[in-house]
């Protein structure tokens, strides 16, 4: 039986390791490979394009805007025509990508988000509320979320701010040219400037501390940046042909603010302190300058975000119509769960559905003929692990117990008991019912392009094989009440108790804890939910202060070319759940090492088919020794009100990036006789940095 298995898996490319075989022998469960997931009629299907068919930058012979923008504004002497506002080739959508054709102006994009905002300073570490905030006011060098769209065979990062680039000779430098004439939304043109202030004195200032974007070793160590004239400059990477951190310079990592605003309040140039700075642009600070189609004009705390469009935004349609054509953004300050709602009930516009509590009666509602929204899905790229912490070196200071426990997480038994003792089936079931959640043990998704069936190993749930894992890892109930204890002279014999981080703002992340909970209780492991809030969750992530926890995949296991490096711990603080302690230092288990090589080998490779079968080693290596413990994936979908054209098919609502960027939300428009009477300030435009509102 053992060797027919071994053969099949073989002839499929899936090794099993000395290890795994051994066990065989101890009557515990070998893997098998994971069943297919069910099929689901209501995704949507993708009609692939390549980067030409998209966009181009190139002049065009002449422009167009709002009529009332002309008549209020230009024909006033308020604004210069628009051509003059526009770069010399402007980036050019092309009508053929659009899935409705050239749009028209006005009407409203009404979001709800759960988020609120600290501040407009991006860049200096203030977040603006998420759920599409800082994507409608940020441009980056490169964009990333209309990808999925893009062949797997011509896949690479889409110019934006860096409209074209080319490699020296030896791979070891990088030279990106700007789209030259284009400006920040008051009038200020955007130069390489924007991008060194942003480099020099905030990435690599080590007391800005960006909640999101890039870091000293995101581009790899010892890279440089420099300008070598308004619109050009030049990367020098210490690996060659480093195309992996085009993907890095997307949102929102590397995405450039105004530095004739921010600049002045740097403590490098100014007598501020770092709180001064990055705090220096709270909400009530209107019509920060954006090189994005929006600018905020309004901000009333705990109600809503309004924004406008940018007349100086860069990008056109083929007809020459500036974009965006959507007059005004609104953002109904109230809680992620009520996006659904509001999304679902036509009182809000966009959402994405990412809580599978809420599939079924969303369907039900989509479906009558009057309903306000469709629902758009995409593939099963949702996904959530268990993460045991793995770091045995003092990362979060444990106590006696705490470190107990991160021994037996190093223990390849003890994880293969945990990852046998989760009923998948049963854990996707108590989420939704229906063909939505699917079997997940870990590592990459079957929805990703690089994902290989043949290269993953399961383990199904087996209680008993789980038990006599947890025997080999040498645990053992003593004192008769059920429960494991440590080792004798390992934290006192006591029972093995696992407290388990879990971010309460989602139900989905409650509900798995309980089914942890419950799973591990028939195995002799107690577990103690520790729940709160997300952004203590994230605090205590990044402080070790956990022994396992419940946690949403990031983008790398959806995209994988897009923080490639948190796959693995390639650096001291790139893992989500293995950390250097205070010496700086990893203590990697040995297929930790062989997962750090690959991971390195994949950033490093250029070649796609390389690259491929570097991820098929590193699924094999992840899910056969049981890095992470899979527990289920499903889809998400796109919410999105009736009335907005412009909206593909398939829209996933995050793969390469959020659905707000994946969409191209300045491409989005309302047909005149749907358009609806939302606007807030119609008729206006964004006023001076810092005013008190729009201009009319």
């Amino acid at each position: 039986m053992m060797r027919t298995y071994a053969m099949a898996l073989g002839g499929a490319g899936l090794l099993l390791s000395a290890s795994v075989v051994a066990a065989f022998a101890a009557g515990t469960e070998k893997p098998t490979l994971p069943p297919d997931p069910p099929k689901f009629e209501a995704q949507g299907q993708v009609d692939y394009v390549s980067q030409a068919d998209i966009f181009e930058f190139k002049a065009l012979p002449d422009y167009h805007e709002p009529d009332w923008v002309t008549k209020n504004f230009v024909d006033a002497g308020k604004l210069p025509p628009v051509k003059d506002r526009l770069p010399k080739e402007p980036l050019v959508y092309k009508k053929g990508n659009m899935v409705d054709g050239l749009g028209v102006y006005g009407d409203t994009l009404r979001h709800v988000i759960g988020g609120r905002p600290e501040g407009w300073n991006y860049i200096g570490g203030q977040t603006q509320g998420w759920g599409g905030i800082d994507i409608g006011l940020s441009e980056c060098l490169t964009r990333s979320g209309p990808l999925f769209e893009i062949k797997p065979s011509e896949l690479q990062p889409l110019p934006n701010l860096a409209k074209s680039w080319e490699w020296s000779k030896d791979g070891h430098q990088l030279t990106m040219h700007l789209v030259e004439g284009a400006k920040w939304s008051d009038g200020v043109p955007f130069t390489s400037e924007d991008v060194m202030f942003y480099w020099n004195d905030n990435v690599n200032d080590p007391n800005v501390t960006p909640l999101n974007g890039a870091k000293p070793g995101t581009f790899g160590e010892g890279t440089t940046l420099e300008a070598k004239d308004d619109y050009t400059i030049v990367w020098t990477f210490k690996q060659p042909f480093a195309k992996q951190y085009l993907y890095q310079m997307a949102y929102g990592t590397f995405c450039p603010g105004p530095a004739h605003i921010l600049k002045p309040q740097h403590p490098k140039y100014s007598k501020n302190t770092y709180d001064q700075y990055k705090n220096a642009f709270p909400p009530e600070y209107m019509n920060i300058p954006t090189m994005g189609a929006w600018v905020p004009v309004e901000y009333r705390p705990d109600d809503i975000i309004v924004m406008r469009r940018n007349p100086y935004y860069w990008k056109v349609d083929e007809a020459g119509n500036q974009l965006p054509y959507l007059n005004e953004m609104h953002y109904k300050l109230s809680t992620w769960a009520d996006r659904d709602v509001q999304a679902v009930a036509g009182s809000g516009d966009f959402s994405n559905l990412e809580q599978p509590e809420s599939f079924v009666e969303a369907l039900k509602r989509s479906a009558n003929p009057a309903a306000p929204a469709r629902l758009e899905f995409g593939p099963r790229i949702i996904g959530y692990s268990l993460y045991p912490n793995l770091s045995a070196n003092g990362w979060g200071e444990p106590d006696e117990r705490g470190q107990a426990v991160r021994e037996l997480n190093r223990n390849e038994h003890f994880r293969k008991a945990i990852t046998e003792a989760v009923d998948r089936q049963r854990l996707g079931e108590s989420l939704v019912k229906g063909p939505f959640t699917t079997i997940y043990p870990g590592g990459l998704y079957s929805g990703t392009a690089y994902y290989d069936k043949a290269s993953t190993a399961y383990y199904p749930f087996n209680l008993e094989s789980a038990k006599a894992e947890l025997a080999e890892a040498g645990l053992k109930d003593t004192d008769g009440d059920g429960i494991v204890n440590f080792p004798a002279g390992t934290a006192g014999g006591k029972n093995v108790e696992v407290t388990l981080l879990v971010n309460g703002d989602y139900q989905t992340d409650k509900s798995l804890g309980d089914g942890i909970v419950a799973m591990m209780e028939p195995l002799g492991i107690r577990v103690i939910l520790n729940t709160v809030d997300g952004k203590q969750r994230d605090a205590l992530q990044q402080a070790g202060k956990f022994d396992w926890m419940v946690f949403r995949n990031q983008e790398e296991m959806t995209s994988v070319v897009q923080k490639t490096v948190n796959l693995a711990p390639v650096g001291p603080k790139t893992s989500w759940f293995h950390r250097a302690g205070k010496d700086d230092q990893l203590d990697l288990l040995p297929f930790e090492q062989e997962l750090v090589d690959v991971v390195n080998k994949f950033i490093n490779s250029g070649d796609g088919d390389e690259q491929r079968e570097l991820m098929k080693q590193y699924q094999k290596l992840y899910t056969e020794n049981v890095y992470g413990i899979g527990l289920t994936q499903y889809p998400g979908a796109l919410i999105i009100n009736k009335r907005f054209a412009n909206v593909p098919k398939g829209t996933p609502i995050n793969l390469f990036n959020w659905a707000e960027d994946s969409v191209i939300r300045e491409r989005m428009y309302v047909p005149t006789d749907k358009q609806g009477n939302y606007e807030l300030h119609a008729q206006t435009l964004p006023g001076a940095p810092g005013s008190a509102g729009p201009i009319k």
